[in-house]
């Protein structure tokens, strides 16, 4: 890790491989179009797990560099908060909430973070889900395989959001291991209480999660957030599984084989599903951190146009 002085203006990604992310291609093309002068993307390559210090030694660097306007943050939301959250000036309200940092950014002469994804998650969900889902169809709740940061960000939102007339019945999250099932009942129950009912499942083998979906009622959200068929193959379900009738599918993964998705598009005319990728949830996820850190809106027309942009780039 090499941190050298920004020589023009300078956003940070600070991940784990960052040089083979598609955004390296897609950030000169949306600065371009954006209006950001002489502006650039720069990877910040961290091990999983790192030292404290490292995770200290990088937020001061951006901290006291003046043309290192801020960075997005992936795989190590949570570390570097744990190390380095005194280093900063303002705390949004979510990095406190959950204790994990995705936005990084300078406001004058304040030094500041948060975490977006409870926001941009909600953005995405909103770009499919119909205005008064809920309320039209009272036996749907929402079906979601994996407890990790997006499955946080999700509960977060619908609970946060709760209405009597228009919310989910329920919400189910299954997940391989106890201790994030744990942890993300804990904050819902902190943050959340007498809102959404919610049910927690320690699905660790096969066909455990097709049990669970199986009892969820018509028209559930059903989102597959385990990154299984992205990076790492397969699904959270068997081929065996029933998705619920007249089901909105969320497959989070906008990139590899998605097998997730392939198994609810199989049965889109038998089951009535429909299927959605997780393509908006990317670009909301970069888009609304750019927009942090260049004091900008990106939303409405600009928010199609930087999507049309990096699916040129995909």
């Amino acid at each position: 890790m090499i941190l050298e002085k920004a020589t023009q203006p300078t956003m940070y990604f600070i991940g784990v491989t960052t040089g083979s992310s598609s955004i390296m291609k897609v950030f000169p093309k949306w600065a371009k179009a954006l209006g950001f002068e002489n502006a650039v993307m720069k990877g910040i390559d961290i091990a999983i797990h790192e030292k404290p210090e490292v995770y200290r030694e990088v937020v001061q660097f951006l901290k006291d560099d003046p043309l290192s306007l801020g960075a997005l943050v992936t795989t190590h939301k949570i570390d570097l908060y744990n190390a380095a959250h005194d280093l900063f000036d303002v705390e949004g309200t979510y990095a406190k909430q959950f204790g994990e940092i995705s936005s990084i950014y300078k406001d004058g002469d304040k030094f500041c973070c948060d975490a977006k994804d409870p926001i941009t998650c909600g953005m995405a969900m909103e770009e499919y889900v119909p205005e008064n889902y809920w309320k039209n169809n009272p036996e749907a709740g929402v079906f979601i395989m994996g407890a990790g940061g997006s499955c946080i960000s999700m509960c977060s939102y619908y609970m946060r959001n709760f209405s009597k007339e228009n919310s989910p019945a329920k919400i189910v999250v299954c997940n391989r291991s106890r201790a994030r099932l744990e942890e993300l009942q804990h904050i819902n129950d902190k943050f959340y209480p007498g809102t959404i009912p919610a049910e927690y499942y320690l699905t660790p083998e096969p066909g455990q999660n097709d049990a669970q979906m199986a009892k969820m009622g018509k028209g559930s959200l059903v989102i597959n957030a385990t990154g299984l068929g992205k990076d790492r193959p397969g699904s959270p379900l068997t081929d065996a599984a029933v998705f619920p009738e007249n089901a909105l599918v969320w497959e989070l993964n906008y990139r590899g084989e998605r097998k997730f998705m392939h198994q609810a598009l199989a049965q889109a005319d038998s089951r009535g599903v429909t299927v959605i990728d997780g393509w908006m949830y990317f670009i909301y996820g970069w888009t609304q951190v750019i927009a942090d850190v260049f004091h900008t809106e990106i939303l409405g027309e600009r928010l199609k146009e930087m999507s049309r942009i990096a699916a040129e780039v995909n």
